[in-house]
């Protein structure tokens, strides 16, 4: 059954510049989100309480520097995940 609170956004980070959400979504569009991700090998993970700040944002809005260490702590997961370290990218 569909989780009626399911909410996503997705960020966008490239070096040298704030992180931005470039989607976001709830309900079904949420699922359809993180299905896409999902499938395309892009890691997802769940924080109720970020997501939740990061839906108040704007399409392409940056994150506000209070949000910059959850959001850090998100990025050095991915990095750990593939391998990899923000200067190779």
């Amino acid at each position: 059954m569909d989780d009626p609170d399911k909410q996503a956004v997705a960020l966008k980070y490239e070096q040298n510049s704030t992180p931005r959400v470039i989607a976001k979504g709830d309900y079904e569009i949420a699922e359809a989100m993180i299905q896409n991700a999902i499938s395309q090998g892009i890691p997802v993970t769940s924080d109720p309480t970020l997501v939740g700040l990061l839906m108040n944002l704007e399409l392409n809005e940056e994150i506000p520097e209070e949000l910059y260490i959850a959001v850090a702590v998100i990025l050095s997961w991915v990095y750990w995940l593939r391998g990899d370290a923000p200067e190779n990218l």
